[in-house]
């Protein structure tokens, strides 16, 4: 399965500035999900980290690996519009990350996430980002979808 940017957009409620999967290039339902995120110096966050030596933020690294573990768990289940439009896939916790080098503007961040255990509520992945077929940074993730009440999230 390949996803366009209008694609991911009515899977993942994330918009601008904060949207960090640019595309899905590959879907294996209940094995992995491969997307891109192509870094550009027009990234808001570069203002800011840092003027002199632009470098992505690693969380935003993780968020990134993260939204591709949510279009996944959304992709899979994306025939349901109410399932989509009354749930929130949070990111709840994260493991043995590591950092390997930083990502600067020109960058494309290829996001490789592997299903570790699928739940109905609670799911584990392992994903790590690369750039040039070298790892930026790896992590384990732990994320939970919860049924949204009145526009509201439940409580973990």
């Amino acid at each position: 399965m390949n996803l366009n940017i209008k694609e991911i957009m009515e899977l993942l409620p994330h918009r601008y500035p904060i949207l960090l999967v640019d595309r899905v290039l590959e879907m294996i339902p209940g094995k992995s999900i491969v997307a891109i995120k192509n870094v550009s110096i027009n990234e808001p966050f570069f203002e800011g980290h840092f003027p002199h030596l632009p470098i992505m933020p690693g969380v935003l690294i993780i968020e990134a690996l993260a939204q591709a573990a949510a279009i996944f768990s959304f992709g899979n289940k994306s025939h349901d519009i109410e399932f989509k439009n009354n749930t929130a896939y949070y990111l709840v916790g994260i493991e043995n990350t590591r950092f390997r080098r930083p990502v600067v503007p020109g960058d494309q961040l290829r996001l490789e996430v592997f299903a570790d255990r699928l739940g109905t509520s609670i799911s584990k992945y392992k994903a790590k980002a690369l750039v040039d077929n070298q790892v930026v940074a790896q992590t384990d993730l732990m994320c939970a979808m919860r049924a949204l009440e009145n526009n509201n999230a439940t409580k973990y």
